[in-house]
């Protein structure tokens, strides 16, 4: 059986890229400009990869027509059920390694609008079976370039307008978010909020979190972590209370967004001399060149 695919989050597409192949043909479809150690790290496994020109939500609208007229499975749509469940694992991971409580507050990204329900999903059924206790607040957290749930939100509708992505931010770059209604509904119900942040602000705390925790993370971490930020200094998240912030990506797949922002390695010759003349420079708060 042929299987359309699509990334959205990566995660998904080379799990399935990697697992269907051994079964059947695969076919994986993926947006033109997508970060080339994505692309790498799926057309490894052998399936026929279509680079189409467009975002996210044209590849998806595109498959959905190609998966309808040959009548071929389409992971967003056939596994759904599925793969959406198990995204509470996340939630049930959080509990657990907090020592069975619930955070009082955590904040997510959102593309698609898969994780958040169920994370708010995982935390009730552990409640329910007495495993935790207490309540907790949901956040939502896009990049300003992509935010059709938060400007929802802010508005107090439940109609999510679509828009064109233009961020750095392209693993939550989904401008017509499949769940982005439930999105709403989890982050309504918790009494928590969302807020979106632009890319200056999101390369910001990559570099922020990268300094103080020595973890680098991709554009969709440092969007959780600027948005925590700005729910801080707004009082909408005390300081004093517990804060799980989702990071959900490595930064080493999508170095782009940061290439031309870190400072450049300074270089000399294999001589100790030469290490002497850098170091008397450095420590004398002389302008040394990076080159």
């Amino acid at each position: 059986m042929v299987q359309v695919k699509i990334p959205t989050p990566l995660r998904k597409y080379t799990a399935g890229a990697g697992g269907v192949e051994a079964q059947g043909a695969t076919v994986a479809a993926l947006v033109d400009d997508l970060e080339r150690r994505k692309v790498i790290g799926s057309t490894i496994y052998g399936p026929r990869t279509i680079a189409i020109r467009g975002n996210y939500d044209d590849v998806n609208r595109l498959c959905s027509e190609v998966a309808d007229k040959y009548g071929w499975a389409f992971v967003n749509i056939n596994v759904r059920p599925y793969y959406t469940e198990g995204a509470k694992t996340y939630g049930f991971e959080i509990a657990e390694q907090l020592g069975w409580r619930l955070p009082q507050h955590i904040v997510v990204p959102t593309a698609g609008g898969t994780i958040l329900p169920k994370v708010a999903k995982a935390f009730r059924e552990l409640r329910d079976l007495g495993l935790v206790d207490g309540d907790f607040k949901i956040y939502t957290a896009q990049a300003a370039g992509c935010a059709p749930v938060v400007q929802a939100l802010h508005k107090g509708t439940d109609l999510i307008t679509p828009v064109k992505p233009a961020t750095i931010a392209k693993s939550i770059a989904i401008g017509n978010p499949a769940d982005g209604f439930y999105v709403l509904k989890a982050v309504r119900e918790s009494g928590g909020w969302g807020e979106a942040v632009t890319d200056a602000e999101i390369v910001d705390a990559i570099r922020l979190l990268a300094r103080t925790e020595g973890i680098f993370t991709e554009p969709a971490g440092g969007t959780t972590v600027a948005v925590t930020k700005k729910l801080i200094d707004q009082g909408r998240i005390p300081r004093n209370e517990s804060i799980v912030v989702s990071v959900t990506g490595n930064g080493y797949k999508t170095l782009e967004a940061v290439l031309d922002t870190v400072e450049q390695p300074f270089r000399i010759a294999a001589r100790l001399t030469d290490f002497d003349e850098l170091y008397a420079r450095l420590a004398g708060g002389r302008e040394a060149s990076a080159v």
